[in-house]
């Protein structure tokens, strides 16, 4: 199965990044992918008051992704934020096309390196696979990226691959923390790990809004014996890559942490 992953950098204009949606799913198409993925936040890029900016699932927006889902025959999981209780958003996945429709709300909120995430979103609760090609496929965000126990029930749900976008703060030693993490997660769960991010403002001139997470790139595909398959820097830009399946079903036969876990 080929995917392909567009790291962007959304703007707090939620109709100016279905432009870019637009765009990677037109690219994905026609390099044949059947799923694109887009980073965490692709509706509005982090550092604005979130509230006025969420929709729901059946909202504007949402349903301008799933027209562009349509009209490029592709898979397109992307970032958005929907409303929840008490003036308080949730950080979604929108996952739609191609006979997918589903969403998963973001699970462990970033509440470090002095960012509150709580203060303005609502936690999910449960985890999300989905089903393209037969092939399923794992959702997580960013932060959850730092708990394993998310990758391996998605693995436990029959995950070979989980999709990871992300709008990764910036700081000292975090691009170290990803590159870890994310190869991390692939041999704890045994999967392929998909982590799209948002690339740097800066590599495209913009400077960030205060502590808000807006990027650094990196967005990567590891294996599920835990090697780099591809990963791009920090600007924009798209990763292509081909999944195959029968690479889990051999790691788990080499490595299978799955069924010798204790706890």
């Amino acid at each position: 199965m080929r995917i392909a992953l567009a790291q962007i950098v959304s703007s707090i204009d939620p109709e100016r990044n279905l432009v870019l949606v637009a765009d990677a799913a037109g690219q994905a198409a026609k390099a044949g992918a059947r799923i694109v993925v887009l980073p965490e936040a692709t509706m509005c890029a982090f550092g604005v008051s979130l509230a006025p900016v969420a929709q729901p699932l059946d909202g504007p927006w949402a349903n301008a992704v799933r027209a562009i889902s349509e009209v490029n025959e592709v898979t397109v999981v992307a970032g958005m934020f929907t409303p929840a209780p008490g003036g308080r958003v949730r950080n979604t996945l929108l996952a739609t096309g191609r006979g997918v429709e589903a969403s998963y709300d973001k699970i462990h909120l970033f509440d470090a390196f002095g960012f509150r995430e709580s203060k303005s979103v609502a936690p999910g609760a449960e985890p999300v696979t989905i089903d393209v090609d037969g092939v399923t496929v794992g959702l997580a965000t960013c932060y959850d990226v730092r708990f394993p126990g998310l990758f391996q029930a998605l693995a436990d749900r029959g995950a070979v691959l989980t999709l990871l976008p992300a709008s990764w703060g910036a700081g000292p030693g975090k691009q170290e923390q990803w590159d870890l993490l994310t190869r991390a997660r692939a041999l704890d769960s045994t999967t392929f790990i998909a982590a799209c991010g948002q690339a740097d403002p800066v590599s495209v001139g913009l400077i960030p809004r205060g502590s808000a997470p807006t990027g650094i790139g990196g967005s990567v595909l590891v294996s599920p014996l835990g090697v780099v398959v591809d990963q791009l820097g920090d600007g924009p830009g798209m990763l292509i890559a081909d999944i195959d399946p029968a690479e889990v079903e051999q790691a788990r036969q080499e490595i299978p942490v799955l069924a010798n876990r204790r706890f």
